[in-house]
């Protein structure tokens, strides 16, 4: 079988239609003239980092490499697009091959070719990141010529071109250098000026750039941790852009002057893990119960508003492999009689776990489910850790329940589903054959229809198994000065600066 691909119009978006005149200064110069223009960035978290091979699914560490670092492929419209591959087929089911752009330099001014495909790839598969399921199948990587790319998978591999979307493409000779990372050298629209940690990253414009040059001069991402702080520095017109703003806060920057709101689509989401190694959580009674324990609905309403829906699916609705499930009923009495019939007619004692600052009302939903748990016999301990604490615990598998915000990053179901609740994840102790085996057959195809109906079979298989709780999807949202031009958020939450401008 032969896959092509194809470009599909039009970016999956939330856009902010600006026809406004300037107002104010956010750093820019007047009329259309761009030189001297700055625009700064609040990030709801700052990286960590720019290796973005290192942190992979990082969103803060992905939002701020890939002004400067591109992929081969981009999601649009759900489906795999190109960028720096621009056409890709699978001559046998073992088989990619991706042709390259010509004419593609580096900031530095170095060419662009195969052998820093080769590298790249080659180095974030021996860090055995995140990403590494995604890319465990595939066994060889030839730089066939400077601009072919062959890869060689040990299984039938569909999800490839959509897995390279989050795969960023630095120079192949020099990746596996730490000094690399601290001011990255790569082929997209700005390029590294400076990262300091804790602080700020400020980039320029790659006037060597081979697409439509950057905007601004100039983009900065600065650190500011406390959200009340990025909302003031937004109204004093000291920042131009902030996103993720929490929906207690959203009304210090709807419907202010000087400043447009908007909200959109988004893979993220919240779950609640059970630790199924331990007992009681290896008794799907008693995870059913916490869930028919829990008015969800009500309590998604009344935390999250307009920037929230109760779930269907373990993945958001917005996402390719999504499908709409019925949401557990809220019955305290059926949640007593399902502790009763797994053994445990007095209750449980247990504890969960989400780290501090996690997510919008993240405690506030914790407080809210101890509560009603608590109405039927289920004592559960508030473990709020700090985030360093929270990932080390969360790796070692060292906690009962597990809260958190995720996201599916490229937009394809695989990226959760099958990373996640493989047998072969280990993430919280839950083993399906019977899923792994649809799964590993939708990871395969190169039908997306059947693909669909697979990812909707396994959606089920998860939720009635009550492999977590989903209860939420979560939505984008986004505040930016007014005279900021051409800013769209896309569904997965890393905007892209090259054509914003300030007026």
């Amino acid at each position: 079988m032969i896959a092509r691909s194809r470009a599909i119009g039009g970016l999956a978006a939330v856009a902010l239609v600006m026809g406004l005149a300037a107002c104010g200064g956010s750093g820019g110069s007047a009329g259309s003239d761009t030189e001297g223009q700055v625009l700064r960035y609040a990030p709801q978290l700052f990286p960590v980092s720019l290796d973005v091979q290192q942190y992979p699914a990082e969103e803060a560490v992905q939002t701020t490499v890939q002004q400067g670092l591109e992929t081969l492929t981009v999601m649009k419209d759900g489906q795999a697009a190109p960028k720096l591959a621009t056409s890709w087929e699978s001559p046998d089911e073992k088989t990619w091959v991706f042709h390259l752009r010509d004419g593609v330099t580096f900031s530095d001014g170095s060419a662009f070719t195969a052998k820093d495909v080769k590298g790249s790839v080659e180095r974030l598969k021996s860090l055995k990141g995140s990403l590494d399921p995604l890319l465990a199948s595939v066994t060889g990587i030839d730089a066939t010529d400077d601009h072919t790319v062959t890869f060689h998978t040990s299984a039938p591999l569909g999800t490839l071109p959509s897995t390279l979307s989050l795969v960023f493409i630095g120079q192949g000779d020099k990746v596996t250098s730490d000094a690399y990372w601290q001011k990255p050298i790569g082929t997209g629209p700005f390029k590294f000026d400076l990262f300091s940690p804790d602080d700020k990253v400020v980039l320029s414009r790659n006037d060597k750039y081979w697409g439509a040059k950057a905007k601004v001069a100039k983009l900065e991402v600065l650190n500011m941790p406390e959200v009340s702080a990025r909302i003031t520095a937004l109204n004093n017109d000291e920042v131009d852009v902030l996103a993720s703003i929490p929906p207690d806060q959203v009304a210090e920057v709807s419907g202010v002057d000087g400043i447009k709101y908007g909200i959109g689509p988004s893979f993220n989401y919240y779950f609640i893990w059970f630790n199924q190694n331990n007992k009681p959580f290896d008794n799907v009674k008693v995870r059913q119960a916490m869930l028919h324990a829990i008015d969800i609905k009500s309590v998604v309403g009344d935390l999250f508003g307009d920037l929230g829906t109760a779930a269907q699916s373990p993945v958001t609705q917005a996402v390719f492999g999504s499908t709409q499930l019925e949401p557990y009923s809220y019955d305290p009495a059926l949640a007593k009689q399902l502790l009763t019939e797994a053994g445990y007619p007095n209750g449980i004692d247990t504890t969960i776990q989400w780290p501090l600052a996690g997510g919008p009302n993240i405690k506030a939903m914790a407080q809210a489910f101890i509560s009603s748990w608590e109405k039927v016999g289920i004592k559960v301990q508030p473990q709020e850790k700090e985030r360093a604490t929270w990932l080390k615990d969360f790796g070692a598998l060292k906690w009962d329940m597990n809260l958190q915000t995720n996201t599916t990053g490229t937009g394809d179901a695989d990226f959760t589903l099958n990373r996640l609740y493989t047998c072969a994840a280990k993430r919280m102790g839950y083993c399906n054959k019977d899923l792994d085996s649809i799964l590993a057959k939708a990871r395969g195809s190169l039908d997306q229809n059947e693909r669909k109906t697979l990812y909707a079979q396994a959606d089920k298989i998860i939720w009635d198994d009550a492999v977590g709780i989903f209860p939420v999807d979560l939505k984008n949202n986004y505040a930016v000065r007014d005279n900021v031009k051409g800013l769209e958020m896309p569904v997965n939450g890393r905007p892209d600066f090259s054509q914003v401008s300030v007026g």
